[in-house]
């Protein structure tokens, strides 16, 4: 079930990842429809691909996001693949007296609260396609964490853990469950992190993600060459070395 002539959800498309595997979608023949929450980017990115299809959505919003499928499935009922991308990180500091708790918050709001939403929301739909698929955005620090993001870390661990069961329970349905999970690229997730020397260019990352999802028959984790030092850390016995790497003293 290659991912190419499908009808294409991607939350958080305005930017990133997100962004670019929107563009590269589009130009396999498939319908691409992005969310944004902010709006001036959204609409940059509308004018600069005029044929993908913008909504703005802040995925933190609970009035927003409960309404948000209906609108989309009113105006693509043809959707077949929703690609739960939208995400944020942030460092947060556990030494601090007092320690605040806003940033855990906020990432798990978006980064779990409204995928698990979505994917409910989404998947009755889903399921009455004749082929149909949700595809995950974790990331390599769900297997190996970064220490300075530890609430983020935790929350693509969670999706990992999500994927894995979702695509167990949906195993005798239409609905495929597939999990990206990138390494650092080279996005402005994090302030600077496009012009980390160590970051992945991101179109390498779109292409080598591009070339997995247009196989005939896509693997259940798309993972991109760079990815493995995490992935594989813990089963290949290098786990305490890889964790000192991304979490140097």
């Amino acid at each position: 079930m290659s991912f190419t002539n499908r009808t294409i959800l991607i939350t958080g498309g305005n930017s990133g990842i997100g962004q670019a595997l929107a563009r590269a979608l589009l130009s396999h023949g498939n319908r691409v429809i992005i969310t944004g929450r902010n709006r001036d980017s959204l609409a940059r990115t509308l004018n600069e691909t005029p044929a993908l299809v913008g909504y703005p959505l802040d995925v933190t919003d609970p009035a927003a996001l409960a309404a948000f499928p209906a609108q989309v499935l009113a105006d693509h009922p043809d959707l077949d693949t929703v690609i739960l991308n939208a995400g944020i990180m942030e460092a947060e500091d556990y030494t601090a007296d007092p320690v605040v708790t806003e940033v855990a918050d906020r990432t798990i709001a978006t980064n779990l609260t409204a995928p698990i939403h979505l994917a409910a929301a989404f998947l009755p739909h889903l399921r009455a396609r004749p082929r149909a698929a949700i595809i995950t955005v974790s990331s390599g620090l769900a297997f190996v964490p970064k220490a300075a993001n530890p609430v983020y870390s935790a929350t693509k661990a969670a999706i990992h853990s999500l994927s894995q069961s979702l695509r167990h329970q949906l195993r005798d349905t239409s609905v495929a469950v597939h999990e990206i999970a990138p390494p650092l690229v080279a996005t402005e997730l994090t302030p600077g992190q496009s012009r980390v020397a160590a970051a992945l260019p991101l179109q390498e990352f779109t292409d080598e993600v591009m070339a997995l999802l247009t196989q005939p028959a896509p693997p259940p984790e798309i993972l991109v060459t760079r990815v493995a030092f995490q992935r594989h850390a813990e089963a290949e016995a290098r786990y305490p070395a890889a964790f000192a790497t991304i979490n140097p003293s």
